[in-house]
């Protein structure tokens, strides 16, 4: 069975099968902030949604991040490191993307076990 969170007609926020929730890349709401602003509303929208499904960042098995500027990477981490548990860090990528919106600085996808 497949547990669907926030359908849309393009995508879902949050897919859940066999204990895992795979989230839908998670954008900032206010794209006027800085990177570290933008990085803080991410993670707060992951720890949001991991929240519904009975799950956390304690939980997460792999993390995606996806910058729009490398020169940003300095301050997204800044903030990334404030925000994971010790000894939790989960496997993590950071690419370099162009993102469907040029104001958003970043897109995190998490796929975590619930």
């Amino acid at each position: 069975m497949i547990k669907r969170l926030d359908v849309g007609s393009r995508l879902s926020e949050v897919a859940v099968h066999n204990g895992t929730a795979y989230l839908a890349g998670q954008v900032p709401t206010d794209p006027s902030l800085d990177i570290q602003g933008q990085t803080a509303q991410v993670l707060a929208a992951v720890d949001a949604l991991l929240a519904r499904v009975g799950s956390d960042k304690n939980k997460i098995l792999m993390t995606q991040i996806f910058l729009a500027d490398l020169a940003d990477f300095p301050g997204m981490n800044a903030v990334w490191d404030t925000w994971v548990v010790p000894g939790q860090t989960p496997p993590r990528a950071t690419v370099h993307a162009a993102l469907a919106d040029p104001a958003w600085k970043i897109e995190v996808v998490v796929t975590a076990a619930v």
